[in-house]
């Protein structure tokens, strides 16, 4: 059993505090205005959703349509990710429903997330909807290359890479297997008849909070495979499930959970650094 994953577990390495979406219950989702708060707040990663425009761009938004969260002229700001060029999205107003104060906050590239934070943050990277953008994981890991960013994910998981599609997670094992991949499952979807498929090609599932347990924690233990719930944003329900043993959660408050976790002095960069030793010993143990 990979009890030394969660701190709540064995102490070998801390609980993993994942900013979803950045700190999305204080400021909009996925703009710097959100990341930038998220790591002020004790996140040890910050959550990136790729979609991709017509010229074939990979932008960070969670939904395949503008409509929810861009604001601005029509015939850039509304519709499918993918009828739209770069050009059309940076028109749009990312942040303006979300506050006035917020106004005049832009879709970023991925390839823009990088320049502002270089090797200095962790990244959660979510490869979203991919079956409708053919050649999303070839550009995801060719921006991984151009900022050097493939080697500190394989050697201490300074990105992971999450998706739904174990189509698209296998499509990244195969271009390069040293990648850290994240199996996301539905919720309600019964994830412990899955992990021994999973633990083929990943090192983690992100099942629904509320799927969790105790069963499901040590089973995935007993294959290697963190476990990274989402999205946990109240105070019991971080107690709860750091007391079941899980190694990291997704949360739009991440004060909240650093303050469940006890303030913690270790950084980002050696939280995540840690949490790949662990797995990397019990792999070598099965």
């Amino acid at each position: 059993m990979l009890l030394a994953l969660g701190a709540s577990a064995a102490g070998a390495s801390p609980v993993l505090n994942i900013g979803h979406r950045g700190a999305s219950g204080y400021a909009p989702e996925h703009t710097f205005a959100s990341y930038d708060l998220a790591l002020k707040l004790g996140a040890d990663y910050i959550e990136q959703d790729l979609q991709m425009t017509s010229d074939g761009v990979l932008v960070v938004m969670h939904d395949e349509t503008l409509d929810r969260t861009a604001r601005g002229p029509a015939e850039d700001c509304t519709g499918p990710v993918k009828t739209k060029t770069l050009a059309q999205i940076k028109r749009c107003d990312a942040s303006s429903w979300f506050g006035p104060q917020f106004a005049g906050e832009r879709i970023p590239t991925l390839e823009e997330v990088f320049q502002r934070y270089g090797r200095q943050a962790n990244y959660y990277i979510e490869t979203k909807s991919p079956e409708i953008y053919p050649g999303m994981e070839e550009a995801l890991l060719a921006l991984l290359g151009r900022y050097g960013l493939r080697e500190p994910a394989a050697a201490r998981w300074q990105v992971l890479i999450q998706s739904f599609s174990p189509e698209s997670l296998l499509r990244v094992h195969e271009l390069d297997p040293s990648l850290p991949l994240i199996q996301l499952t539905s919720a309600g979807a019964g994830p412990l008849v899955q992990l021994p498929a999973i633990s083929r090609y990943a090192v983690g599932i992100g099942p629904s909070m509320g799927d969790v347990d105790a069963q499901l924690i040590a089973a995935a233990h007993a294959q290697c495979l963190a476990v990274h719930p989402y999205t946990v944003n109240e105070a019991a329900d971080m107690r709860r499930i750091v007391e079941l043993g899980i190694d990291g959660a997704f949360t739009n408050f991440p004060d909240r959970f650093d303050a469940v976790l006890g303030r913690r002095v270790t950084s980002a960069r050696r939280a995540a650094s840690d949490a790949a030793e662990a797995w990397r010993r019990c792999a070598q143990r099965r």
